[in-house]
């Protein structure tokens, strides 16, 4: 199946290793592309505000607001780079430690741009105390949100384990599956068997954690041998095409992110339909990136269209694992339905 189409229309229950709360894991992580931009944009906009106090106009805000930012940005910058560099130490120790550390580090950083500012002749008399507890409380701030950013993983990771777990346990998905491997008993025991094996592999996945990343390598398995299953079903109806690029699956993402994606394109574009329908899964190395697109064929160019929950919980879960740096995205042009994701990929899968 063709999807250039497609292409035009788009511009382990262990502990959660970041989970909040624990000890011995990270409670805060700044390394991530998109926490750095919100923490200057949030830095920026609060020197700003500060700058309006005492103001007597435009003018006079504008040359304050500039002068505080030339130190204030490179601090925040300064924090947000030893706050990542000490990521692996800090997830050694206590929560306490992390937060406290956090804080002091802020206090430093609040330091180092009253200083540069002192340097560079912009304060006659610098506000050395003032501008520690001005650090410490922004990077406190930073933390509490990034503290909240990693608690919203653990409701939609848990969400999508359960969801996975009840499509499995789907009395017509159990039912089907039975009923064909005991069809195959006597004349295909082998089959037969292989089928079973698919299936308790599914059931194992749903329920023995993960944690908070694997690798698409790992996902594609999983989905293979859940479309094996469903070809022993559906036959001729179930037309399934592989382009799959080794290197891309060395690209992390949530467990039981692709799973959700396969099923639906079966469930809406198989299911349905009298002749069935074709499905593509194809991985690709972009510009560091791999990019991931199920495409499915759906009857009548329309296939039934659900609550968009599934689809919901995949994009939410990514967006909490690579933040700005994943995408998802989905569209429908005739009669072909696809989804797009892109991930980056590890430095040493992405380096030439």
């Amino acid at each position: 199946m063709k999807d250039s189409q497609i292409l035009s229309t788009f511009q382990e229950l262990p502990p959660l290793p970041e989970r909040a709360g624990e000890e011995g894991v990270l409670v805060f992580d700044a390394c991530h592309v998109g926490v750095i931009l919100r923490a200057v944009l949030f830095v920026v906009a609060v020197v700003g505000v500060a700058a309006m106090f005492g103001a007597g106009g435009f003018f006079e805000w504008l040359a304050r607001a500039s002068t505080v930012t030339g130190g204030a940005l490179p601090a925040a910058l300064a924090w947000l780079l030893v706050a990542c560099s000490l990521k692996r130490p800090l997830s050694r120790r206590p929560r306490g430690v992390q937060y406290t550390a956090g804080v002091v580090l802020g206090a430093v950083a609040g330091l180092y741009g009253c200083g540069l500012l002192a340097l560079a002749g912009f304060a006659d008399t610098a506000p050395w105390m003032a501008s520690a507890f001005a650090g410490a409380l922004l990077a406190g701030l930073l933390v509490a949100a990034l503290v909240w950013r990693v608690k919203g993983r653990a409701p939609a990771a848990a969400t999508a384990r359960l969801t996975e777990l009840q499509s499995r346990i789907r009395p017509h998905f159990l039912f089907n599956t039975l009923n064909t491997a005991i069809a195959l008993v006597r004349d295909e025991p082998a089959r037969a068997e292989a089928i079973l094996e698919d299936l308790a592999e599914l059931f194992r996945h749903a329920l023995v954690d993960q944690g908070e990343s694997v690798t698409l390598a790992q996902e594609i398995a999983l989905a293979r041998r859940y479309l094996e299953i469903e070809q022993a079903r559906f036959g001729d109806r179930l037309r399934v095409e592989w382009a799959i690029d080794a290197t891309a699956g060395m690209a992390m993402l949530p467990p039981l992110l692709l799973q959700p994606l396969v099923e639906n394109a079966v469930k809406h574009g198989v299911e349905p339909s009298n002749t069935g329908a074709e499905i593509r899964i194809s991985t690709q190395c972009r510009g560091g990136m791999a990019v991931i697109k199920v495409t499915n064929t759906v009857p009548a160019g329309q296939g039934p269209r659900g609550h968009g929950l599934a689809l919901d919980n995949v994009r939410d879960r990514l967006a909490l694992l690579h933040d700005l740096q994943g995408t998802f995205r989905t569209a429908l042009v005739d009669g072909i339905y696809q989804v797009r994701i892109e991930l980056p990929l590890p430095a040493r899968a992405a380096a030439p």
